[in-house]
């Protein structure tokens, strides 16, 4: 994998967003490599090769060899700054990592299947979107996934329902709430509308033909 998602970095000298500017008008992204106790290093990387790369199942999780100076460095992307309106990669940090040291990352939580909840009507309520994970680089997911599928309406699942691949450990709490199937929602229209129907079927007149006095004996005429 890494050796199929290779970046040529190129050393930056200057700073500030000047030269930054100029940089992406240039086709790169400023970006900065650090870890494993090394020194920081300023670099910059091409755009579309990194955009490319981000692109896959495994996002920002794919493991990056980076060309520096000549040497090769094992690197994850963190720190993904994007422009808010044109989507366009604007920096990166890249962290330095170890193929036998485990790391932690955020992993996205895919719900599977439909809830037999939902098909009797009841809304599924997902709590929690992506998953807190330590594992070593080749070994994170590139996401989790839950079976909503037998969930009743009144029903939850928790971070420790969650299936996990051998060499990943979860680091959220174990109660932390995933998902839960709810009671359908009534709308205030309905709530409006049950009330009516409840006031008027409370104190109604008789029914024609049906005695006037108490206990259904016929009421004194008073002659």
């Amino acid at each position: 994998m890494a050796d199929q998602n290779i970046l040529t970095t190129e050393k930056r000298t200057e700073r500030g967003s000047g030269p930054a500017g100029r940089l992406r008008r240039e086709g790169k992204v400023p970006a900065i490599v650090y870890g494993l106790g090394t020194e920081s290093l300023s670099v910059s990387v091409p755009a579309r090769d990194l955009a490319h790369i981000l692109t896959a199942d495994t996002g920002a999780n794919t493991l990056i060899t980076l060309k520096v100076d000549g040497d090769s460095v094992l690197a994850l992307a963190r720190q993904i700054q994007r422009d808010p309106v044109r989507g366009s990669l604007e920096h990166v940090d890249f962290i330095r990592v170890r193929r036998d040291v485990a790391v932690t990352a955020e992993v996205p939580l895919h719900l599977m299947g439909e809830s037999a909840g939902a098909r009797e009507g009841g809304v599924v309520d997902q709590q929690l979107f992506s998953i807190t994970v330590e594992a070593k680089p080749e070994d994170i997911p590139a996401a989790l996934e839950i079976d909503v599928s037998t969930l009743e309406i009144g029903d939850q699942r928790h971070v420790s329902d969650l299936d996990t691949p051998r060499g990943v450990t979860i680091m959220n709490d174990p109660e932390e709430l995933v998902v839960a199937v709810a009671a359908p929602r009534v709308t205030a229209a309905e709530e409006e509308e049950a009330a009516a129907a409840a006031e008027g079927g409370e104190g109604g007149a008789p029914a024609e033909g049906a005695p006037a006095g108490e206990g259904g004996e016929p009421a004194e005429s008073g002659e």
